[in-house]
């Protein structure tokens, strides 16, 4: 079975039902079950459309719902629209369900929230650890937003802010290995840049581009995590990060920065470092601060204390950190990282083993218990 392909078809075969007039919530039940149909009958005999016989199936299951919750005269109209078997148009729907998904009868996080889980293919446990919340509350926030768009006309597109916060929490589960929508993300993203001209759309296409120059380098061989300061930076993609530098100062020369741009002004810092002890933290500081005004985020500060902690020393970090919450994810690591800065061995190893058993992936997990481990041998022979 061909899981990419369900993957890839999904977000076009739900724009198509939702256009030919069926509420989002019931687009997405019966689309739900034209996919475990598939996941049955392909292996045995896949079909020569698989576009078209995903739309043709969960049409029909939508339509046997309909039959139950709707007027006759309203179902015997559905009938008629029933879209004939074979090849479906190759038009590419997904930015359209994108703005459709950020619906003004939602709240910006629930649109987020419903989109990422409908559209993007996220698990609601990826979602609530993007939104730092506990997995049943945000279960019962998309369940919400489905009640909510239950029944409305998917005709008032929501607004751009909430489809870059989408675009860019899709692209941030692609890039950590665990679903690989990192490279959809940036193409939905220069879609979104052709059309629009916005400088934080610029400033969201010019991060991701930055980022994922980085991507080839961000593992071993093995798999196994290699932090920014231990890259080798001759696997970075130059072109992409000459193009990414390139949109970020087209967009900063408009001064109309945004969070997004921000960012990217960082990332690009780093680009631009030919080493790790060549990079210039203290501009990154003064760019987090601008971050912190923007969005007085709790993961802008924790990041913050890292740059804090390379600008001033690790207890400068360590100053800046104990002002923030230690239930925040990646709190301990951070911690840890700058205990062993300051040479804190001790405690930076006892602190890296505890972020391990809070890591949320593997490759993480595995990445701080060897740093662990590697301290504590240092204790030992040094």
């Amino acid at each position: 079975m061909n899981e990419a392909l369900l993957r890839s078809l999904t977000p076009s075969v739900l724009g198509i039902l939702v256009r030919r007039g069926a509420d989002f919530a019931a687009a997405e039940d019966a689309l739900q079950e034209a996919l475990v149909e598939a996941v049955r009958v392909w292996p045995a005999d896949m079909p020569r459309e698989p576009k078209g016989w995903l739309i043709t199936v969960a049409w029909r299951r939508y339509l046997d719902a309909a039959r139950s919750d709707t007027a006759r005269r309203r179902r015997e109209d559905l009938v008629e629209e029933e879209p004939a078997p074979g090849p479906a148009p190759g038009v590419d729907d997904t930015l359209q369900l994108y703005f459709l998904c950020a619906h003004p009868a939602l709240t910006p996080s629930s649109a987020v929230a419903l989109t990422l889980r409908a559209v993007g293919g996220l698990t609601t446990r990826q979602i609530a650890q993007a939104y730092l919340v506990p997995e049943a509350t945000m279960a019962q926030r998309i369940s919400r937003a489905k009640r909510t768009v239950s029944g409305v006309r998917f005709d008032q597109p929501g607004d751009v802010s909430t489809v870059l916060r989408v675009l860019y929490l899709v692209f941030n589960e692609g890039y950590s290995g665990d679903v690989d929508l990192a490279a959809e993300a940036i193409r939905l993203t220069r879609q979104l840049a052709a059309s629009i001209d916005h400088p934080e759309v610029a400033g969201l296409l010019a991060l991701m581009l930055l980022h994922h120059a980085r991507r080839s380098a961000r593992t071993g061989p093995d798999g196994s995590l290699v932090p920014l300061a231990e890259q080798d930076r001759g696997r970075w993609d130059t072109v992409m990060i000459a193009e990414g530098v390139a949109i970020l100062q087209a967009a900063l020369a408009r001064d109309r920065l945004g969070e997004f741009q921000a960012q990217a002004a960082i990332a690009a810092l780093h680009a631009d470092a030919p080493t790790a002890g060549e990079t210039d933290w203290v501009q990154i500081v003064e760019w987090y601060d601008e971050l912190v005004r923007l969005t007085d985020s709790p993961v802008v500060r924790l990041n913050r204390a890292v740059a804090v902690g390379e600008a001033d020393g690790p207890r400068a970090g360590l100053a800046a950190l104990a002002a923030l919450d230690d239930a925040l994810p990646r709190h301990t690591a951070v911690a840890a990282y700058l205990h062993e800065r300051d040479g804190d061995l001790k405690t930076a190893a006892r602190l890296y083993a505890e972020a391990a058993r809070k890591a949320s992936n593997l490759a993480e997990r595995d990445h701080l218990t060897r740093r662990a481990a590697r301290l504590t041998q240092l204790r030992r022979t040094g």
